[in-house]
């Protein structure tokens, strides 16, 4: 993958003094995840609306990732600034008392530390009592958003976080991954929470997915190799799936993280059926199924070919489609299980060339959205994470104005990586986070036009 040199110039002592005086963009250095990291790098600051409802739960995560709480009143004296900022605004129950946002965050925001992180936690507006309160809660989401923007220079995030009635019981895998710096690349989202009836705590949150089983497409390189290696990681014993061309490259993923490999064109008509009997002679069942599996063939809707257009769709979508029906018919999907799929902030956003794409990307939407109510009945989640401009061998190879364009376009001013598509994931498919679902997560830095 190509190297960031201006934001290697940047954060050097005298490329940032040149930088500092043109009054160009620095992109920061972000802080990402390493092995023994605690989840919050210092205090954390917690306030709340009159009447709100989260505190106990919040101060229950709290403890659990042993994050010391300091008073709104004593943030940023002295070098122990916070890390991250909490705000139960479930209380706030007209326009009016929107005011407790200022209220809090106006003394607070500038203490925050590099790499630090926001999260506002809502009541989802379709719950609220009133007219009045719905709109509040609603009203929210844009103060959330906009504070993402004034803070992404300093590598620091903000996120919403709508809890539904019964779900503030699921929360901890949310705020684990919100808060740390797993979440590096994640900006400016609101994540919808909802009524569990069950939450799996994991005996170790490093290794959460210690004894289940994993399937990813497309893992033979790029995002599907991190998203492989992560699950491994994170404990789970983990099947890679790609096309025969990309055989050795998948073997050799699969031997370096402890996996399995399965050679397989997703698109063939039996790809399904040959799945589901290999999974069913590898035990019968699948804890987690990540459709990372995609292809593009860019070009104006003038210009396309029919083969263009129709290997686009069968690949990223319709592929995805037949093998959700396999896995759901022939009941392969473990307890809890879990169903992610890798959609694109093109889907969300559209872009020129790529009506193909976005097309499949939306769909790939619009699948996880119909299929959530459904799956929920079976205590299964399904949820989609949205890419932005994530530093691969696909990107390196654009013009170098598009890729440029492609980086700064966004609150945190570079490219993604690979492992910031993977935790995403990770999180999404954990045993703990079964009150999300339905939910469709960019990762994309905050993209700044479009999505």
């Amino acid at each position: 993958m190509s190297a960031d040199r201006y934001q290697a110039l940047a954060n050097s002592a005298l490329g940032g003094a040149v930088v500092k005086r043109l009054g160009l963009p620095a992109p920061p250095r972000l802080d990402r995840h390493e092995p023994g990291m605690p989840v919050v790098t210092g205090p954390v600051v917690f306030g709340e609306a009159r009447g709100g409802r989260l505190r106990e739960a919040v101060h229950e995560v709290m403890r659990s990732i042993g994050a010391r709480l300091v008073d709104a009143k004593t943030a940023g004296d002295g070098d122990d600034r916070p890390a991250a900022l909490v705000f139960d605004a479930t209380g706030i129950d007209s326009t009016q008392r929107l005011r407790a946002l200022y209220d809090f965050f106006h003394p607070t925001i500038a203490s925050l530390k590099r790499n630090g992180r926001v999260v506002v936690l809502t009541t989802p507006a379709i719950e609220a009592d009133s007219v009045g309160a719905a709109t509040a809660q609603r009203a929210i989401e844009g103060f959330a958003r906009s504070v993402a923007k004034e803070i992404g220079r300093y590598g620091s995030t903000a996120q919403l976080v709508e809890v539904a009635a019964g779900g503030e019981g699921a929360m901890e895998s949310t705020l684990r991954f919100l808060l740390s710096a797993r979440s590096a690349y994640v900006d400016g989202q609101a994540i919808h929470i909802q009524a569990a009836d069950s939450v799996t705590v994991p005996e170790d949150w490093e290794r959460p997915l210690a004894g289940r089983s994993a399937a990813v497409t497309g893992a033979a390189r790029g995002i599907g190799e991190a998203i492989a290696e992560t699950l491994a990681g994170q404990g789970a014993e983990v099947l890679c799936i790609d096309v025969p061309p990309a055989g050795e490259a998948l073997a050799e993923v699969a031997n370096r993280i402890g996996g399995t490999s399965l050679a397989l064109d997703i698109t063939d008509a039996g790809a399904p059926q040959r799945l589901a009997d290999h999974i069913g002679e590898r035990g019968g069942r699948i804890d987690v199924f990540v459709h990372n599996a995609g292809i593009t063939r860019d070009r104006t809707i003038a210009r396309m070919p029919p083969e263009g257009w129709d290997g686009v769709l069968e690949v990223n979508l319709s592929a995805q489609e037949r093998i959700n029906g396999a896995l759901l018919e022939g009941e392969l999907l473990g307890d809890d299980g879990r169903i992610a799929s890798v959609s694109s902030v093109s889907g969300i956003a559209g872009n020129r060339g790529q009506t193909n794409y976005a097309t499949s990307k939306a769909g790939v939407i619009g699948m996880v959205r119909a299929l959530a109510p459904v799956l929920r009945e079976r205590r299964v989640t399904v949820n989609a994470v949205a890419p932005g401009f994530i530093e691969t061998k696909m990107t390196e190879a654009m013009p170098v104005g598009t890729r440029e364009a492609g980086r700064r376009m966004n609150s945190l001013i570079q490219g993604g990586q690979p492992v910031d598509v993977a935790e995403t994931i990770a999180w999404l498919v954990s045993p703990a986070s079964g009150g999300v679902n339905g939910n469709v997560v960019r990762v994309c830095g905050q993209q700044l036009l479009g999505a």
